[in-house]
């Protein structure tokens, strides 16, 4: 029963977070790497290195540290993965240097069994004006079945 509730409440926020994302302009990519580690049942987390590119960029316009807390159903282990997300802002002027700096929220859900895969909705950053890809996919390898809701922290190499 409570896996088909996180599932129900993943659905719903997805598909709310979709609409939020259409009023949004893409500014660039944010590719994560993302430590292995093991799902203690209730929850999990992980940090990351991520990298910037604005959409012009072929090489990385900002380095971030990050976190990935996640709350609800994650059993398993996973080696390290990686995470590609787009980046949506209101406009395509609102990056500056470290204005991905912040906490996101928002649902995820991923299995793995040898190969595996995942999707992430999240919303959040500096005043909350920032989105990162509605269904972003994650390749990973493990053992691991994960439903519930994700906090992600950003923070720039100098804080």
């Amino acid at each position: 029963m409570k896996l088909l509730t996180a599932t129900a409440l993943a659905a719903t926020a997805l598909f709310s977070t979709a609409t939020y994302a259409q009023e949004r302009i893409e500014i660039g990519r944010l590719e994560c790497t993302v430590e292995g580690g093991i799902g203690l049942i209730l929850g999990s987390s992980k940090d990351a290195i991520c990298s910037f590119y604005d959409s012009e960029a072929t090489e990385p316009t900002e380095v971030y540290y990050g976190k990935v807390n996640k709350v609800g159903l994650d059993i398993g282990f996973t080696e390290e993965s990686v995470i590609q997300w787009l980046v949506l802002a209101p406009s395509s002027d609102a990056y500056a240097p470290g204005s991905l700096t912040g906490e996101y929220v928002g649902v995820s859900a991923e299995a793995s069994l040898g190969l595996g895969a995942g999707a992430n909705a999240l919303v959040g950053g500096s005043s909350e004006g920032f989105m990162l890809q509605p269904l972003s996919i994650q390749g990973q390898t493990g053992i691991n079945v994960a439903v519930g809701i994700t906090g992600f922290q950003l923070r720039t190499a100098t804080q």
